[in-house]
C-alpha cells in the first residue's frame, strides 16, 4: 500500500511538473533552440543562411522566402501542438499573416526607408491596422494571429545578437556612459511618465526602456516583462520610429554647433559627438546614419556606444521582473522571496540571457569561424530570425487593434512623456559624453 501511495505521489508530482513546464514562456524558449542552432551554423550555410531579400526577381530570393516561411510555420505548428491549441485552419491563416509580414520587411529593406531607421515592425503594425480597420477580419484568418507567441520567440533570438565583447570594445569610459545614461534616463522617464503624465506603470516601463536603451528591441522586451498591452506597445514603437527621423538630422547639427564651443581638440570633438549621438538616437540604423554625417571617427564611437547600451536590455528586463515580483495580485508590496520571484519572472527572458551568454562565449573563444569579425554571420542570422518573428507579431497586433485605441487620450500622454524624456536624454547624454570622452578619457 505504501509503495502504491509513493508511486501515485510521484506520478502526481511529475504531472504537476509537466503542467508548469508546458506553458507558453517555456515552450517558446524550447522552440527557439533549433533557431539558435541554425544561427550558430550560419557560417556553413549557403549565403550565411536565409534572409529577407531586397529583390523578388531571382530564384534565390524565393528560396529564401520559402525557407523563412517553412521555419516559422513548423515553429508555430509544433508550438501550438505542445500547448494543446487547435491546429485547424492554422496553415491558411499563417499564409496571410506571413504575406503581410514579408511585405513589411521588404518595404523596410528599401534603401531610403532603411536609411531613416524605419524598421519592419513599424510597417507590420501599419499594414495590420489598415486591414483591421478597413475590412472585417474573417474567422479563417484568426488562428495564426498569435502576437504573444511570435514576440517571445523574437526576444529569445534577440539574445544571441547581444554580445558581451561589444561592451569591452568600448572600454571603461563607454561602459560607464552606457550604465549612467540608461540608469538615470530610465528612472527619470518612469517617474515623470507615471507622476506627471499619469501613464500606467507597464507602459511607462516600456517607454522608459525604449528611450534609455535602444528603441524598438528594448520596448518589445520590456513590454513582455511588464505585461504592457499590445495596443500601447504598438503605439510606443511607432512613436520611437517616427521621432528617430528628425533626430538623425537634429543630432549632428546640435553636436557640430555645441561641442566645438566646449572642446578645442578636433579628435576629441569627434569622439564626444559620436558618444552623444550613440547615446540619444533610439535605433542602431539611425545612429549609424546620423553619425556618418559627422565623419568616420564619430561613427565608430557612436555605433560602439549604442552596442554597449544594447547589452543592458537583459539587465533592465531582470530588474523590471524583480520589481514586479514584489507586488502582490492586489498591488500591495510583498517580500520578494525566491519562490515569488521565480513564479512571476518571465521564463523566456532566461532564454534571452542564456542565448546571449552562449553566443558571447562562442565569439570570445573563437568557436565561431569568423569570430574576429565585428559583424558575425551567426549573430546576423539570429538578428534576421528576431526581426522576422517581431514582424509577424506586430502584424498580429495590428490585425487585433482598432485605431480608436491608438489615438486615445492616454496615448497622447504617452507621446508627451516620450518627448519630455527624450529631451532630458539629449541634455544629460551631452553632459556625460563631454565629461567622460572630453575630459576623463584624454587624461587616462
Amino acid at each position: 500500500m505504501a509503495n502504491i501511495y509513493t508511486m501515485g505521489l510521484l506520478l502526481w508530482k511529475m504531472n504537476n511538473f509537466w503542467k508548469k513546464l508546458l506553458v507558453e514562456d517555456w515552450v517558446v524558449t524550447i522552440m527557439s533552440i533549433p533557431l539558435l542552432i541554425i544561427a550558430a551554423l550560419a557560417f556553413y550555410l549557403p549565403g550565411g543562411g536565409p534572409k529577407v531579400p531586397s529583390s523578388l526577381l531571382s530564384g534565390e530570393s524565393w528560396i529564401n522566402i520559402s525557407v523563412l516561411f517553412l521555419i516559422a510555420l513548423i515553429t508555430l505548428y509544433i508550438g501550438n501542438r505542445i500547448l494543446s491549441r487547435p491546429l485547424k485552419g492554422l496553415f491558411v491563416s499563417f499564409i496571410f499573416v506571413f504575406a503581410i509580414s514579408f511585405l513589411a520587411q521588404w518595404v523596410a529593406k528599401i534603401k531610403v526607408v532603411n536609411y531613416y531607421g524605419f524598421e519592419a515592425v513599424f510597417f507590420s503594425v501599419i499594414f495590420g491596422l489598415i486591414i483591421r480597420n478597413c475590412f472585417t477580419i474573417p474567422s479563417w484568418m484568426k488562428p495564426a494571429i498569435q502576437g504573444e507567441f511570435f514576440i517571445k520567440i523574437g526576444v529569445v533570438c534577440l539574445g544571441a545578437t547581444i554580445l558581451f565583447r561589444d561592451v569591452m570594445s568600448s572600454g571603461f569610459v563607454g561602459l560607464l556612459q552606457a550604465c549612467m545614461v540608461v540608469a538615470i534616463v530610465w528612472f527619470f522617464s518612469y517617474l515623470m511618465a507615471t507622476r506627471v503624465y499619469k501613464v500606467d506603470k507597464s507602459s511607462a516601463m516600456t517607454l522608459s526602456s525604449g528611450v534609455s536603451i535602444c528603441g524598438v528591441s528594448a520596448c518589445i522586451t520590456a513590454a513582455r516583462v511588464a505585461h504592457t498591452d499590445d495596443k500601447k506597445l504598438s503605439y510606443i514603437v511607432s512613436v520611437v520610429l517616427i521621432i528617430v527621423v528628425p533626430m538623425i538630422y537634429l543630432m549632428p547639427w546640435l553636436a557640430e554647433t555645441i561641442v566645438p564651443m566646449i572642446i578645442d581638440d578636433p579628435a576629441v570633438q569627434k569622439e564626444v559627438m559620436g558618444a552623444w549621438i550613440g547615446g540619444t538616437i533610439d535605433t542602431t540604423s539611425g545612429v549609424a546614419a546620423s553619425s556618418e554625417l559627422i565623419g568616420e571617427e564619430a561613427n565608430k564611437v557612436a555605433v560602439i556606444v549604442k552596442a554597449t547600451q544594447n547589452v543592458l536590455i537583459g539587465v533592465v528586463a531582470f530588474f523590471i521582473a524583480l520589481y514586479l515580483s514584489t507586488k502582490g495580485d492586489n498591488g500591495q508590496s510583498q517580500k520578494p522571496s525566491l519562490g515569488i520571484v521565480w513564479e512571476k519572472f518571465p521564463k523566456f527572458i532566461i532564454g534571452f540571457v542564456v542565448a546571449s551568454l552562449i553566443f558571447s562565449l562562442c565569439q570570445s573563444y573563437g568557436i565561431f569561424p569568423d569570430a574576429g569579425a565585428r559583424k558575425l554571420a551567426e549573430t546576423s542570422l539570429a538578428k534576421t530570425f528576431s526581426t522576422f518573428f517581431f514582424s509577424l507579431a506586430f502584424v498580429c497586433i495590428g490585425l487585433d487593434t482598432r485605431l480608436k485605441d491608438i489615438i486615445s487620450k492616454e496615448n497622447r500622454n504617452v507621446l508627451r512623456a516620450f518627448l519630455t524624456a527624450q529631451t532630458f536624454n539629449i541634455v544629460l547624454t551631452m553632459v556625460i559624453a563631454w565629461i567622460l570622452f572630453g575630459i576623463i578619457k584624454p587624461l587616462l
